[in-house]
């Protein structure tokens, strides 16, 4: 019975899908305020929306006070060359700074995931709580009808919702930017717009020089923006306390010191710093386990080895553009970024947690980052937070936790 009832809400849901692929088309002369980072994207994006005759306003928004200087995306040069993209389309530019709540809201939970053991993505946590939370809530103050950003992603509606929006990806695959915004909400999908989600990377190059705007060429901007072109590791110090501790193999050889568990993370090859080690050949290390209790680091010269690889996760504080299909589905999913999409089975256990269950085993899925669940036809229906997975490695403080994974296991084996 379950087995059927779950067949008929796969075939319900490719069905639906299938019928309301549609991108959302903005209404004439609506008033948009478009988030301006100083870079490419963002301009055209702003330009787009601007030909099509609608009210553009610019916005910069400054969201780190520590240390302009150095960082790679100062924060002046990014207001400079948004001023000049601004006085190109004749528009007008507003600025407001929200480090404020960026510290509050990003980069105090960034430490507190590194100090548990954790890997996070703070880019996830930004697009939720400033970039479509804080900056939204002030553009809405100016009589915004809509917010644009520099996303490559495409509004659509929804494939079993006809009342509400979901995301879909990109045109362009290479860039497409769902992973990052999967954990912005049906009210925050409905007041943006993404005016890139149809061109290529190249194409919005070319209208930026035909344009005229100066950044036409601008290097895109990569990594955490926080920490410009400082070390991980030593940006990480001037905030949080390392402790060192052993590294094992997970067969139990002693191979010498880490600086610091925070500073690893499952699937790592550069920075381990073993070399010369007479019992072992001059191959790459890998990391596969961090003991949070013990304050070891597990490492193996195995790129297979069975610590790498896991087959089921947990994921909390799910987001959903609208409430799943029905609470046991087949699907598709990504744990990091550019990851080919994964068939999977996700399981709903409650309105804030999902245990996915993938067809392939999948290596070095890390707690802290986000797992994205996705259709057959590219809708990002939503995604949560990596808890644990069924791995012999990963955070193995958590194994006492597993329990949970073995028991909705053995409630799919059932099936």
């Amino acid at each position: 019975m379950v087995v059927k009832a779950m067949l008929e809400c796969a075939i319900l849901f490719i069905t639906i899908n299938l019928d309301n692929f549609m991108d959302f088309k903005l209404p004439s002369s609506s008033k948009v305020v478009v988030g301006l980072s100083g870079g490419v994207d963002s301009a055209v994006a702003a330009l787009e929306l601007k030909k099509a005759g609608h009210d553009v306003i610019g916005l910069f928004m400054k969201n780190w006070d520590e240390d302009d200087t150095d960082t790679y995306c100062s924060a002046e040069t990014d207001l400079k060359d948004a001023r000049q993209i601004c006085k190109k389309m004749n528009i007008p530019l507003k600025t407001i700074n929200f480090s404020h709540e960026y510290w509050k809201h990003v980069f105090s939970h960034f430490l507190e995931a590194y100090e548990k053991g954790y890997t996070p993505n703070p880019d996830i946590l930004c697009n939720k709580e400033i970039k479509f939370k804080y900056f939204l809530e002030h553009a809405l103050k100016l009589g915004a009808d809509f917010i644009a950003t520099g996303h490559y992603a495409r509004r659509v509606s929804h494939p079993y919702d006809d009342n509400k929006w979901s995301l879909a990806k990109a045109c362009d695959l290479n860039k497409d930017q769902t992973y990052f915004l999967n954990a912005i909400n049906q009210a925050q999908i409905s007041h943006s717009v993404f005016p890139l989600g149809h061109l290529q990377k190249a194409e919005v190059r070319r209208r930026a020089k035909e344009a005229g705007f100066e950044n036409f060429a601008k290097k895109d901007s990569t990594g955490i923006c926080f920490i410009g072109e400082k070390k991980f590791n030593d940006f990480l110090n001037e905030y949080l306390i390392s402790t060192p501790g052993e590294i094992h193999t997970p067969e139990g050889h002693y191979l010498g010191a880490h600086q610091g568990l925070l500073f690893y993370t499952l699937g790592q090859r550069k920075g381990i710093q073993l070399g010369g080690l007479k019992q072992f050949d001059e191959k790459p290390w890998y990391v596969v386990g961090k003991d949070i209790e013990k304050n070891i680091l597990y490492v193996s010269q195995d790129i297979h080895h069975p610590w790498q690889f896991s087959h089921q996760l947990l994921a909390h504080s799910v987001n959903w553009s609208a409430p799943p299909p029905c609470s046991l589905f087949q699907c598709f999913a990504k744990v990091r970024y550019r990851q080919p999409d994964q068939s999977c089975q996700v399981k709903v256990i409650d309105n804030q947690q999902v245990l996915v269950t993938f067809d392939m085993p999948q290596r070095a899925v890390t707690p802290g980052q986000s797992v994205v669940i996705y259709d057959a036809y590219g809708h990002c229906l939503g995604g949560g937070v990596i808890a644990m997975t069924n791995s012999k490695g990963g955070l193995i403080s958590q194994t006492c936790n597993q329990s949970h994974l073995i028991s909705y296991e053995g409630a799919l084996n059932g099936l």
